[in-house]
């Protein structure tokens, strides 16, 4: 798989610009740059918000290989991971860089190696 460097080219509340796409959605980061929906309903089942990662939403985010994951945490924040998804993301010896949406779009457009991204684009 060849890795994509995607850039970010804006973040606001409500909306995300990634090389020159809006998106007005949470997305993720695919190591091969391709964008996603973030599939919220993973973690909404278990905890009823999607301010908390679940197991099961980090199990899909992840891809075998990479080596940091960089979380908007919305504009506010909110975003947190459960306890399990950060065992997860330890056990498969890739870090996490938790931020609000603005400073991860800013730590991604920066940052090099294997990673994946997720945004949470609103608090």
């Amino acid at each position: 798989m060849e890795i994509v460097k995607n850039h970010i080219d804006s973040a606001s509340f409500g909306s995300i610009i990634v090389d020159g796409k809006k998106y007005i959605h949470d997305i993720i980061i695919s190591l091969d740059g391709r964008v996603s929906k973030r599939k919220k309903k993973l973690s909404k089942q278990v905890f009823g918000t999607s301010h908390v990662i679940s197991l099961l939403e980090a199990e899909y985010v992840y891809e075998s290989g990479a080596e940091r994951i960089i979380v908007g945490a919305g504009h506010n924040g909110m975003v947190i991971l459960s306890t399990e998804a950060a065992d997860f993301f330890r056990s498969n010896i890739c870090s996490v860089v938790l931020l609000p949406t603005p400073e991860a779009a800013h730590a991604f457009n920066t940052s090099t190696g294997k990673m994946i991204a997720l945004f949470h684009i609103t608090c």
